[in-house]
Order: structure tokens, then C-alpha cells, then sequence
């Protein structure tokens, strides 16, 4: 039995041949602690430094401005934590949004019960936070910013350089949780300013369990683990080479393939969306029409119900739901609920995401997977 298309990138990646290829020595020959000065660390040595490189190139930064870590989430905790520790004794105000990830919001959270104050910021109905609550919100004691660069169920990608621009000229610290958009779109730290980014090696087609923080280089920021010396003193721990040379691998050919993988995904992207219109009307769109991950397609179907559609599709496409719904409730995604986007919508939405491998075949077999679920459900009423 086939499995189902797969269009739900959003949530992980599969790991890129040329990535596999690049682990393989590690996992099989090059086991050595890149700490050793003896002969089976000096290819884990030159292979974390060779990384290092690569991220660094993707981002136009320095090597020494990335420290690698478990992944995305860690790289958020990282940050944020680190920065208010570091930061304390100059204020306890920080800012984000509504629809950041979890990853970031439960930190905010936490933080909360530590005694610092977090302003939560609207967005629009696209998604998209408006840089003028970012300067109303601004306090004397605001010391960190914290907003997505582009969100990981919609896609609407943020006005991070404005924003990082107006705390850049208020000497406050912004940090951008980049998860979702590296390897989709350009990821330039100098062009979109700020001082701390992250980086989620799952979303790239590197494996699991890996990830980067990029620091601006002379910023201050708590450690997180404590230890030996690993990772420029900040982040204790025997590095996790094999996982390293995968995201470096990844990271280099996202920058090699950037322009022709944007234009693959969108293509594919756009082929879905157009299907899922002509054949199941009315649809909805959620998330910016043009400022969007181009891979990204949040759909909803009036008064359907999101996994109902999923029971249905499962076995031939594999997607995420922005509701759940049960017996006498309904649990909208947070960021829906943010969007204002009305119930009757809401309940009936898709996050259906293409990746590099997506076919053209995939798509217009999804299409009328999706078209037959969907007019099924509503020729029962």
C-alpha cells in the first residue's frame, strides 16, 4: 500500500540525501570527541568548525557568532532566557505576539512567574504585526523583543527589519524565532538587523535533536548550560557532531538551491490552492496573500469540520488541522482565535505545506483527495 502524500513540511522535513551522505562517517568511522587533541578528534574538530562555516554563510554572519544546540526550541529558550537574566538589572519588560510558537510563549510565560512583564501584541486579520504597537508598547523598562520571522501555521512573514530597527535605535535586544522561514526565503541577519536568531535543523531537512542560535557578536547572554568550554563558553556539552554536520550540509544547500526551491514550493503551493478552489468552493484563505512562506497554504472550509476531513484524507494525504473539534466544543489553533478568523471558518481548516520533494503528480492526486472529502461532507449536510 502506497503511503500518503506527504504535505505537512511544516511540521518536519525529510533528511536531504546530500545530508545523509555527509552524516554517514560520523555515524559509522569519525566517532571521536571534537575535545581531543589526539588523532580521532581532529576530524570532529574540523567537521564542527566546517559547519560552523556553513550556517554562518547561510546567514551572512560570522562562524563565531553560532552556537549550535538541540534545536529550535532550545535556541528560543536560549535566547530569550539568556537575555533576561543578562538584562535584569536594566528592566524586566519584554515583547512578542500572539501567535508566536509555543516555544517562545511558554518562555514568556515562565518568565512571568519570575517576575518580568510580557506584552503580548495583536495581529492582524492576515497575521501581521503592526510595527506602530511595537513602539506603543515600548516601556523605559523594555529590554527584550521577541517576534517570529514567519509563522509556522499561516506563514505571514513579519516586519522583522522594521522591528529590529526600532529597537536597534531604543538599545533594546530583539530576537527572531527563524524556524520557519530558513531555507524558504532569504535569511540575511544584516539586512534584517537584531541580535539573536534561531534556527530549527528539523525544518531544513537535517535531522531532529539539532539546531543553532545565532548571537551578535560582543552581546551578552546568560549561559545556559554550565560545564566545560564547548560552543564559545556558553552552552556546555560534548558537541553533537554527528547531527552538526547535518544541519551544516543542509544549511549550505539552502543557500546553493535557495531561488530554485522557493520557486518549486510556491509552484506547487499555488497548483494546490488553485485546485482546492475550483473544486470546493468557498474556500478561505488564511494568512497574508502575498507576504507568505511559499510553501504555506492555511485553507478553511465553511461549516466543515477539520478532522473529520482528516479521518476521511489520512490514509492517502497526510496534513495538519487548525481545530479540533469534539463533541459539544471546538479548540481553535491560537492563532486563528489571534486572526479573528469567525468559527464557522475556523473549525474547517488545513495547514497544508509542500517541501522540495513535492511533486506535481502529489498535488493533483491531493487535490482530488481533498475535493472528494470535502463535497462528500457537504452533499450529507
Amino acid at each position: 500500500m502506497p503511503k500518503p502524500i506527504y504535505l505537512d513540511y511544516n511540521a518536519t522535513t525529510p533528511h536531504d540525501p546530500e545530508v545523509i551522505a555527509a552524516m554517514r562517517p560520523f555515524l559509522e568511522e569519525e566517532f571521536g570527541n571534537p575535545s581531543s587533541s589526539h588523532f580521532y578528534g581532529s576530524k570532529p574538530k574540523q567537521a564542527v568548525a566546517r559547519a560552523r562555516q556553513q550556517v554562518a554563510s547561510l546567514l551572512n554572519c560570522t562562524p563565531e557568532e553560532i552556537i549550535f544546540t538541540s534545536g529550535g526550541t532550545e535556541s528560543n529558550n536560549f535566547a530569550i532566557k539568556g537575555a533576561a537574566e543578562t538584562l535584569r538589572q536594566k528592566g524586566n519588560h519584554i515583547i512578542t505576539c500572539q501567535i508566536e510558537h509555543p516555544a517562545v510563549l511558554e518562555v514568556c510565560h515562565f518568565l512571568e512567574s519570575n517576575g518580568f512583564d510580557v506584552t503580548y501584541l495583536p495581529v492582524d486579520e492576515f497575521g501581521l504585526v503592526n510595527v506602530a504597537d511595537v513602539a506603543a508598547a515600548l516601556k523605559k523598562e523594555t529590554i527584550l523583543i521577541s517576534i517570529m520571522h514567519a509563522n509556522n501555521e499561516v506563514g505571514t512573514i513579519e516586519p522583522i527589519a522594521e522591528i529590529a530597527q526600532l529597537a536597534k535605535k531604543q538599545d533594546i535586544v530583539f530576537h527572531t524565532d527563524a524556524a520557519q522561514s530558513v531555507g524558504k526565503i532569504p535569511v540575511d541577519v544584516n539586512n534584517l538587523g537584531g541580535d539573536l536568531l534561531s534556527i530549527a535543523g528539523h525544518k531544513v531537512y537535517a535531522p531532529k535533536g539539532v539546531g543553532a542560535l545565532y548571537i551578535r557578536q560582543a552581546l551578552p547572554l546568560a549561559k545556559l548550560m554550565h560545564g566545560a568550554g564547548q560552543e564559545m563558553a556558553v552552552r556546555a556539552g560534548t558537541e553533537n557532531v554527528l547531527e552538526i554536520v547535518g544541519l551544516g550540509t543542509a544549511c549550505e544547500i539552502a543557500a546553493r538551491d535557495l531561488e530554485k526551491n522557493m520557486l518549486h514550493m510556491q509552484a506547487m503551493r499555488d497548483r494546490l490552492y488553485e485546485g482546492l478552489k475550483e473544486g470546493c468552493d468557498p474556500v478561505r484563505l488564511n494568512g497574508h496573500p502575498q507576504k507568505r512562506l511559499p510553501n504555506t497554504l492555511n485553507i478553511s472550509f465553511l461549516d466543515l469540520e477539520a478532522n473529520r476531513i482528516l479521518d476521511v484524507i489520512g490514509s492517502e494525504v497526510a496534513a495538519s488541522a487548525g481545530a479540533a473539534c469534539h463533541s459539544d466544543t471546538v479548540q481553535i489553533s491560537e492563532v486563528l482565535e489571534a486572526m479573528n478568523v469567525p468559527l464557522p471558518w475556523a473549525k474547517g481548516t488545513l495547514r497544508l505545506t509542500t517541501g522540495r520533494m513535492t511533486a506535481t503528480a502529489d498535488i493533483d492526486q491531493a487535490v482530488q483527495v481533498i475535493r472528494s472529502a470535502v463535497n462528500k461532507f457537504r452533499t450529507e449536510g
